[in-house]
């Protein structure tokens, strides 16, 4: 891996998100506008029900947490889109650019634009709310690996999937991540959901940690074999993953698919 190479992408990714207004909006705008949402609604029922107070401690933090996956899953694939957009693709293959630099610019781009996002809602989240997600502490900093693991297990399973199926998959970009939020237990407990379905919330990493956050909010400890399923559930999928979307992308290539992207 050419290290100049990846670095190149991540200086056109720059690009395309400081000059495209509409990028940084993606970025800034509405990650702020979704914990500003969430958040004043749970002030609303705490005024209006008997709801506990630490329930906008579960969904705020619920909130900032899930944007960090959704950014690393969101950067893989809507990157390759743009590319696809601006008739791009071919010119970046063309040259001495290989898969593993390609993904790999597109995996630090995630973790920069998660830790934008993850700066921009917890100072809105300290100021609005008083809520402060790295009283956490530091297994903070194993959620954030987990989530990003499995955002960039969705992002090139998503985008491998486009590449083989061209244009009409292209909204697969956007919905994968809300596909299996119902069974990331992201906003309740894997307990809520029915039982036939508790065993596929089981096999998603990111309901662990969004329990792990809970049992910290509410009772300051966790169970850390949870951390250690969702580590081991990560790897088995980004391995599933990577051979997926290479499978399609050379598949795509050999078949000239690509050129069509081009076109």
């Amino acid at each position: 891996m050419n290290l100049r190479t990846v670095r190149a992408l991540l200086l056109k990714y720059a690009f395309i998100c400081s000059r495209n207004t509409f990028r940084a909006m993606d970025v800034f705008f509405w990650p702020l506008m979704d914990l500003l949402v969430w958040g004043f609604l749970t002030l609303y029922l705490l005024k209006v029900s008997s709801a506990v107070p630490t329930l906008i401690t579960f969904l705020i933090g619920a909130v900032i947490m899930w944007n960090i996956l959704y950014r690393a899953q969101q950067v893989i694939s809507v990157s390759f889109l743009d590319d696809v957009w601006n008739r791009n693709l071919l010119n970046i293959f063309a040259g001495p650019v290989r898969l593993s630099e390609y993904v790999a610019a597109t995996y630090v781009t995630g973790i920069l634009q998660s830790l934008i996002v993850l700066a921009i809602l917890s100072s809105a989240a300290a100021l609005f709310y008083s809520f402060n997600i790295f009283e956490i502490g530091l297994v903070f900093g194993a959620f954030f690996v987990n989530l990003l693991l499995m955002g960039w297990s969705l992002g090139l399973l998503t985008t491998g999937v486009i590449v083989r199926f061209g244009p009409p998959a292209e909204a697969l970009a956007w919905a994968v991540p809300f596909l299996i939020q119902p069974v990331s237990a992201v906003f309740y407990p894997v307990s809520v959901l029915p039982p036939f379905i508790q065993p596929i919330a089981k096999l998603v990493p990111a309901s662990y940690v969004f329990e792990g956050m809970r049992q910290i909010l509410e009772h300051k400890t966790y169970d850390p074999n949870g951390l250690l399923i969702s580590f081991a559930l990560n790897v088995v999928y980004m391995l599933i993953a990577a051979f997926v979307f290479r499978h399609f992308f050379e598949e795509a290539r050999n078949k000239g698919l690509l050129a069509k992207y081009g076109s």
